[in-house]
């Protein structure tokens, strides 16, 4: 319905803020209170949730938080401020790193879940958060090589987009540097960076 609001942050608290455009202040749920600053420019992507009690508008950084975020609300007994608590606590990449290697553990350290919501997001979305449209092949070849020999050491798809996008970050190095890289960011990954 509204893609995104773009505007002055006129004011915001641990979890909203207030985006002025032409005259109008976008009242939005925001998990990243930290990351905004009042008077600075934003483009806040969002998203109205309506149902019988409640409208609202949920805010995020980038499509890649929205994306997840409107995943998270398709699994039964997961609302969207639940959702919006666990992306204020971890990273969209520890969130889907955490699906897809199953770590109920990690997921039931995020307020408002419990053994059984844990459970039932990894049931719902294990699979389906990460991209399957062929990024590797816009990789330099180096990066594709490291990626295949993280794949050969028993890495899952999920783990290889994290580190793919680490390693992407850094042009022009060696396989084996961005083998040092990839392996870097899915420890960091695990320990919840």
């Amino acid at each position: 319905m509204i893609a995104f609001v773009q505007g002055k942050v006129v004011s915001y608290d641990a979890d909203h803020i207030v985006v002025e455009n032409q005259g109008i202040g976008w009242d939005i749920a925001w998990p990243h209170a930290d990351r905004i600053h009042l008077n600075e420019e934003v483009r806040i992507y969002t998203y109205m949730h309506i149902s019988e009690n409640d409208i609202g508008l949920y805010g995020f950084e980038s499509s890649e938080e929205k994306n997840l975020f409107l995943k998270l609300i398709t699994v039964k007994g997961l609302g969207p401020k639940t959702a919006m608590n666990m992306l204020a606590v971890a990273s969209t990449d520890r969130l889907i790193n955490a699906v897809e290697q199953g770590d109920v553990a990690m997921l039931k350290r995020l307020p408002g879940i419990g053994a059984k919501t844990a459970g039932q997001i990894i049931l719902d979305l294990k699979g389906r958060l990460v991209q399957t449209d062929s990024k590797a092949e816009t990789y330099a070849q180096p990066v594709q090589e490291a990626l295949e020999a993280l794949k050969n050491l028993g890495y899952k798809q999920g783990e290889l987009q994290i580190a793919g996008k680490y390693m992407s970050e850094k042009p022009g190095l060696s396989t084996e540097e961005y083998l040092k890289i990839g392996l870097q960011a899915l420890v960091k990954a695990k320990l919840g960076g």
